[in-house]
């Protein structure tokens, strides 16, 4: 197991732990940062997801009832993510990590998508100072 899978058992929007804003976000951080070899996820490219991360955050903000409706395009991320793997913009593991974050979404529950949201958001402020 390499440190990439370590992590994503720590990753877990159902149940939060105390580290996962925390210390996992920061280890998650610094192992993309290492991983793209300086040339593959560049904070812009992240921070793409990122926004749009937020974007579907802040419709559900006051209508979480519809998130049902929403998630379907919420988890198509994980081919925007495809996309950008696909024109080197970003590397395998970032998308080992957005899929396994996706995955967890629940179909019903709007937590798991809020909890995703703070991790992301977590993750990215790590990011920022590993990758400038």
């Amino acid at each position: 197991m390499n440190n990439l899978d370590y992590l994503l058992k720590e990753i877990q929007f159902t149940t939060i732990s105390p580290e996962l804003f925390d210390c996992i976000a920061d280890k998650t951080a610094d192992f993309i940062a290492e991983s793209g070899n300086g040339n593959k996820n560049n904070p812009t490219q992240l921070r793409r997801f990122y926004d749009e991360i937020v974007m579907w955050h802040d419709k559900l903000k006051n209508n979480s009832d519809k998130y049902p409706e929403y998630i379907p395009f919420i988890k198509m991320l994980n081919a925007k993510v495809a996309y950008s793997k696909g024109r080197d913009h970003v590397d395998e593991n970032y998308k080992k990590l957005m899929s396994h974050c996706l995955r967890q979404l629940d179909n019903e529950d709007v937590k798991t998508f809020f909890n995703f949201k703070l991790f992301m958001e977590a993750f990215m402020g790590f990011y920022k100072s590993y990758k400038r």
